[in-house]
C-alpha cells in the first residue's frame, strides 16, 4: 500500500541525502535546475571511491568533483561526517507532509499507477530510479507509459526504442523479485481519427495502454466525439488519460478544456471497460469535477494516476485521491487500487 516516506534521521549515507531531497523538492514542483543539481550529484558521488570521498570532506575540496556544488557538498559533508543535513532537516519539517488535507484513506488503499514517464521521452529520471521510489513509496507495481513516436517534442518512443524498453522492463523485473512488477506499457497519443500513434503489434506486447489525446486539441465538439469513442472502445486503449486536456494553473499558463460529449465519450469507456484517468497533477486537474460526477453515474471504472515525470511527483496521487473521495468515487470502481494480477486480467481479456 502506498504511503509517505518517513523521514530520514542520523546517519544517513550522503547519496540517499540528496537523493531524499531531490524527491521532496519533485514533490513540492520546485525549479528543475534545483532539483538536478541534487540527482546530477548523486551520479557524481558514484564515481568517487569512498576513501577519496572521506579526505575531500576532510580537506573541503568536494566542489572540485565535476557536479558537486556549493549547497550538494554542504549536504554530502554533513552526513558523510554523521550528521543530519541542515537542508534536509529543514525541507523534511516544511515539506515531509500531506500534499493536501483529504483522501488520505483512499491514498494508503492504492496499489499502483497506470501513468509515468522515465527519461526514455520526457521523465527526467531512469527507469530503475522511478521504480526503486515507487517501491520506497509501497507502491505494488506501476505501469510505464513514455510517450508515442508522434509526440516527438516529449522524444516519444518508436517501435524500435519500444522494443528496448520492453526489455529493459523484463530485466527490472526479473531483479526485483515478486514483491513488485513494472507493467509495460504506453502513453499512446489519439490520433485525429480515432487510431493509435503506434502499431497493434506493438500494442500486442504490451500489458497496458493509456490513451491521451496531445494534438488538436480545439477540434470540433463532432469529430473530438468520434476521435475519442473510437480510441476507448479499441481493445488496446485501457486506459483513457486526462481526458479534457484542460490546464488550470502552473509555467505553461491555462487551456481550456476541449469540447466533447462527455456522456458519449463515456458511455464508450463503459461498454469498452476503459477507466477513466484522475489525474492527479495539480496543472491538470482532470477531468474537472462533473465530469468525475458524470462518469461515476454512467457507471466507470476509474485509474488516479500521478502522471509523473519525476520520482517526488508519484507522490502527487494525493490530489486525486483528495477528488475521489470528496466526490464519493468507490474505491473498488478504481483500478489503482487493485492488486497486479486482478490488473493484468482486466488489462489483457481472455
Amino acid at each position: 500500500m502506498v504511503a509517505l516516506l518517513p523521514p530520514l534521521e542520523a546517519p544517513v549515507e550522503p547519496p540517499q541525502a540528496l537523493r531524499r531531497i531531490a524527491f521532496l523538492l519533485e514533490r513540492i514542483r520546485a525549479g528543475t535546475y534545483r532539483v538536478e543539481a541534487f540527482r546530477n550529484a548523486v551520479k557524481a558521488l558514484k564515481e568517487v571511491h569512498p576513501d577519496e570521498l572521506s579526505s575531500r570532506v576532510k580537506a573541503g575540496t568536494l566542489q572540485d568533483l565535476p557536479g558537486i556544488g556549493k549547497s550538494t557538498s554542504a549536504v554530502v559533508a554533513e552526513a558523510a561526517q554523521g550528521e543530519l543535513p541542515a537542508y534536509l532537516a529543514s525541507l523534511q519539517e516544511k515539506s515531509g507532509g500531506p500534499l493536501v488535507d483529504g483522501g488520505g484513506d483512499l491514498y494508503a488503499a492504492l496499489r499502483g499507477d497506470c501513468h509515468l514517464h522515465s527519461d526514455w521521452s520526457d521523465g527526467g529520471s531512469p527507469i530503475d530510479e522511478m521504480v526503486l521510489t515507487g517501491i520506497e513509496l509501497g507502491h505494488e507495481w506501476m505501469v510505464l507509459t513514455d510517450h508515442s513516436p508522434q509526440l516527438r517534442i516529449a522524444n516519444g518512443l518508436t517501435a524500435e526504442r519500444l522494443t528496448q524498453q520492453i526489455a529493459i522492463v523484463d530485466a527490472i523485473n526479473a531483479g526485483v523479485g515478486g514483491a513488485f512488477r513494472l507493467f509495460k506499457g504506453i502513453e499512446v497519443d489519439i490520433l485525429d481519427d480515432g487510431s493509435l500513434d503506434q502499431t497493434d503489434t506493438m500494442l500486442g506486447k504490451l500489458d497496458l495502454v493509456t490513451g491521451s489525446v496531445h494534438s488538436k486539441l480545439r477540434m470540433n465538439s463532432g469529430p473530438m466525439t468520434r476521435r475519442m469513442v473510437a480510441a476507448v472502445l479499441n481493445p488496446r486503449v485501457n486506459v483513457l488519460g486526462h481526458c479534457t486536456g484542460r490546464l488550470v494553473e502552473g509555467s505553461r499558463g491555462k487551456r481550456p478544456q476541449s469540447d466533447f460529449d462527455a456522456r458519449a465519450v463515456f458511455e464508450a469507456c463503459l461498454e469498452g471497460s476503459t477507466a477513466v484517468e484522475i489525474n492527479s497533477r495539480p496543472e491538470r486537474q482532470d477531468p474537472p469535477d462533473e465530469l468525475i460526477e458524470l462518469a461515476l453515474e454512467i457507471g466507470c471504472l476509474f485509474s488516479i494516476d500521478s502522471d509523473a515525470h519525476a520520482p517526488g511527483q508519484l507522490d502527487m496521487k494525493a490530489y486525486g485521491c483528495e477528488r475521489a473521495e470528496r466526490l464519493g468515487v468507490p474505491w473498488e470502481r478504481i483500478v489503482t487500487t487493485w492488486d497486479a494480477d486482478r490488473v493484468h486480467a482486466w488489462a489483457n481479456p481472455a
